[in-house]
């Protein structure tokens, strides 16, 4: 079978280049309205009637039609009996990816996820206490593929930030257990794991069921039916974030092998047909090349068909005037991973405001990033970057605000707060401050 893959070529010299650029990048976040009201439906079934109803949307959409919820779990042993029967080079680097993506997090939680506190000059101590969620849910994707890393990206940070209990969720269809799943649950300290997937799966984490334990928290990435059953659940629990397709912006001088950027550019289109994959480059010639590259790269490529389909209908290779520009455009589309494929990563880099991940140098493949580097790979997609962040030990913490007023502190602190409340016409407020003054000063306003 022949595949072609022509993604637009634009440029930002032409003269429509504007309606052209907007008209590629557009990408609807709302969810399909029969979506939205099967998912509804889901979510109060699951609610009302718990194990009942996931075992029922489990044998209707998995093929798994088991008499008790329980028989869904996944137990310490079976995930033991999975990562102690892998090949060795794989587990290896299973263990060696949880290793870095450990290290990473045990990192960040040491910069900034620490309580504190200080005392002013009259005695009143003023703090943050920084304490972990007791429960948290991590939903990993088992449609089209299995994602064993989404596993470590979610658990880990989870299990540094001091979470006491993590419950993983993994649609198994026609129950096909991924082995390399199981290990990496084993590896990465998941707590308990059932094979439930879906808007089911999601509701049963948030409500709870009397098998699933309600979580505080539901982490990771899934289908239409999952994003917007964690968008109807918010609220009731926490969620880290609503993902969309997957994307990849290369900012290119022209000095990395053509090979390496088509094949960083079929990494995220081999995703989704709906995965968004972006060359900007200021070297015409190099974008020629770029494009032969696909054209004969494509068909040795598994996902070929996938690849060619997002590629053709979200792809795009832009010409640009300059890096320059092609920073500023960058900083426009606020991409999920972003790679500076230079010779000089580093100039560039101050430039780039905007982006999920940023990729510093030719040797750097997203791909790394997606399963071994260390920092999380579970990013903000459609354009969120410009206001949120990736997956990190502060999302499974919250934290408390510590205020330890002194007598001497309350002299001071009561007249402000008092003559506020005043303001606001809310009387109880300052009289509770005002009984704490040495002096205590008659109510205004008192009947």
């Amino acid at each position: 079978m022949t595949f072609t893959a022509c993604p637009a070529r634009l440029s930002t010299a032409a003269a429509g280049f504007e309606a052209q650029f907007a008209a590629r990048l557009h990408w609807s976040a709302e969810t399909d309205g029969a979506i939205e009201e099967r998912v509804a439906s889901i979510l109060e079934d699951v609610k009302s009637r718990g194990d009942t109803a996931v075992l029922e949307y489990t044998a209707r959409f998995d093929g798994l039609d088991v008499s008790s919820l329980s028989a869904l779990e996944l137990t310490q042993s079976e995930l033991k009996a999975a990562f102690d029967g892998l090949p060795d080079a794989q587990r290896a680097a299973l263990q060696a990816a949880a290793r870095r993506v450990r290290s990473y997090h045990e990192a960040q939680k040491k910069a900034g996820g620490e309580s504190w506190s200080y005392r002013d000059e009259d005695g009143t101590l003023l703090g943050q206490k920084v304490t972990p969620l007791d429960r948290v849910g991590i939903y990993v994707p088992g449609g089209k593929a299995a994602y064993p890393s989404s596993v470590l990206m979610n658990a880990i940070p989870a299990h540094v930030a001091g979470v006491a209990e993590i419950i993983m969720v993994v649609p198994t269809p026609r129950g096909e257990k991924n082995p390399l799943v199981l290990a990496a649950a084993y590896v990465a300290g998941v707590s308990r794991a059932f094979t439930i997937g879906g808007a089911q799966a999601v509701a049963a984490l948030a409500f709870g069921t009397a098998t699933v334990p309600k979580v505080d928290k539901i982490t990771g990435p899934g289908n239409a039916y999952v994003a917007s059953a964690k968008k109807r659940v918010f609220g009731t629990v926490g969620i880290d974030m609503i993902a969309g397709p997957s994307e990849i912006l290369v900012l290119a001088d022209g000095s990395t092998p053509a090979e390496w950027v088509a094949m960083d550019l079929f990494s995220q289109a081999e995703h989704d047909e709906l995965a968004q994959s972006i060359l900007l480059c200021p070297d015409g010639a190099y974008i020629d090349e770029v494009q032969a590259a696909i054209d004969r790269l494509l068909p040795t490529m598994p996902r070929a068909t996938i690849i060619a389909k997002s590629l053709n209908d979200r792809g795009a290779l832009i010409h640009t005037r300059s890096m320059e520009e092609a920073c500023s455009i960058s900083n426009r589309i606020a991409p999920e991973h972003l790679e500076v494929s230079s010779s000089e990563p580093h100039r560039w880099e101050p430039l780039l405001k905007h982006a999920g991940a940023i990729f510093l140098g030719a040797y750097t493949s997203e791909s790394l990033g997606d399963y071994c580097a260390g920092p999380n790979h579970v990013l903000p997609t459609s354009g969120t970057a410009r206001f949120s962040s990736p997956l990190g030990v502060y999302d499974f913490q919250k934290r408390s605000s510590l205020i330890e007023v002194s007598q001497t502190g309350a002299q001071s602190l009561g007249l402000i707060a008092a003559e506020l409340a005043y303001g606001e016409g809310l009387q109880a407020h300052a009289r509770a401050a005002e009984l704490r003054l040495d002096e205590v000063p008659p109510m205004r306003g008192a009947a």
